[in-house]
């Protein structure tokens, strides 16, 4: 199986904010939608969802918005 080489994409990219009628918070990047109960659990699934289609997110959780 051949490993599959990853193009990095800045955190910047990604957008997170609370989630305004529920528990949690939401990241958007490339058109992917994740959910996570705090910010950095949203930005960590949000890795692994750009993750398969050939990112890796670099760099630090940016601050949600309200």
């Amino acid at each position: 199986m051949a490993t599959k080489t990853l193009r990095p994409l800045p955190s910047g990219k990604v957008t997170i904010f609370k989630i305004s009628n529920r528990r949690g918070f939401a990241a958007v990047c490339m058109r992917n939608l994740t959910e996570g109960r705090s910010a950095d659990q949203a930005f960590q699934r949000m890795a692994k969802a750009v993750r398969r289609a050939g990112y890796e997110l670099r760099g630090k959780v940016p601050k949600a918005k309200a």
